[in-house]
């Protein structure tokens, strides 16, 4: 296994450099001065040069990119353009709040996904199968940017259960972690239902009820587990999408994370903070999917690394 992960985490440099280089050429070529934004549009001339000869802006893309490149491979993610901070402190003070909403997202999902997909396939075809086939079908259709405001207009404002917005308590919690897992526990749910579906027939099943054990456990324990590495598989790579729905949601509430951080970024054209939130939200990603691969082995004792 140790060989596995170590090529990897190899992968990880070309995964980086490819997504930090799309970033740094789509950022320079939105349209927008950053300078303008920081001094205004009436600034004397002779500031804006100073400005832009300061920050660096003054010489060829092509030389940016290299000096960035070079910082890169240093660990330097370079400086916010706006607060002069390091990047890098700037998004380690924010990914916290990030990581709370999406594991808090990403447990409702599984809460919600795993039991009601187990109950539909075991009863396929009946009013709960339907029903729950039912409920699925809207939590996809609903998208955040729409479903957010909704919970707000009626859990904050009309009933007055939770904070309309900003990062305190679990009562905080509630809606944006609700609003960003619902897409996931809709599509979990589904794909439990299908791979339950899949082995509830197989003859090691039929084995198990005949040798008299209770129908939980053979659901639970031997049909379930079996089911669940597509279950996992989609629960690694729905990890990045609530990481980049995270987006929207923290916008919407008012979250302090660093998807809010990168729209208030790229809002104002400060290009170190907006590539240093991509790659962060990109490494992130790919450390999911490589620990989603280990975890199959203790779901699945057959499957082995060594190849």
């Amino acid at each position: 296994m140790i060989p596995y992960i170590i090529r990897r985490l190899l992968w990880v440099i070309p995964v980086i450099l490819g997504v930090s280089s799309l970033v740094f050429f789509f950022i320079h070529l939105i349209p927008g001065d950053p300078v303008e934004l920081m001094l205004g549009e009436s600034a004397e001339p002779a500031d804006k040069a100073a400005l832009r000869e300061e920050l660096g802006l003054n010489k060829p893309i092509l030389q940016q990119y290299t000096q960035f490149l070079w910082r890169l491979a240093q660990g330097n993610l370079g400086r916010s353009l706006h607060t002069h901070k390091p990047v890098l402190q700037s998004i380690l003070a924010r990914y916290p709040a990030t990581l709370e909403l999406t594991f808090a997202a990403l447990c409702i999902a599984v809460i919600i996904a795993i039991p009601v997909g187990v109950m539909a396939a075991t009863r396929q075809y009946s009013w709960l199968d339907n029903g729950s086939m039912f409920l699925a079908l809207l939590g996809v259709s609903m998208p955040n940017f729409w479903l957010g405001p909704m919970f707000i207009i009626l859990f904050s404002i009309n009933l007055g259960w939770f904070p309309v917005s900003g990062r305190g308590g679990w009562n905080h919690l509630i809606l944006p972690a609700i609003t960003l897992g619902m897409a996931m526990a809709a599509i979990l749910t589904r794909m439990t239902r299908s791979s339950v579906l899949e082995v509830i027939h197989e003859d090691y099943i039929r084995t198990a009820r005949a040798k008299g054990l209770r129908e939980s456990v053979v659901i639970f324990k031997h049909a379930l587990r079996n089911a669940l590495i597509p279950v996992i598989t989609l629960i690694g790579l729905q990890f990045g999408a609530l990481l980049s729905g995270a987006v929207i949601t923290e916008t919407i509430f008012a979250w302090p994370g660093i998807g809010r951080l990168t729209i208030e970024a790229i809002n104002k054209r400060d290009y170190p903070l907006v590539q240093g939130c991509v790659l962060v939200i990109a490494l992130s990603y790919v450390l999911v999917n490589l620990f989603t691969d280990l975890i199959y082995s203790l779901v699945d004792p057959r499957i082995r690394y060594e190849k």
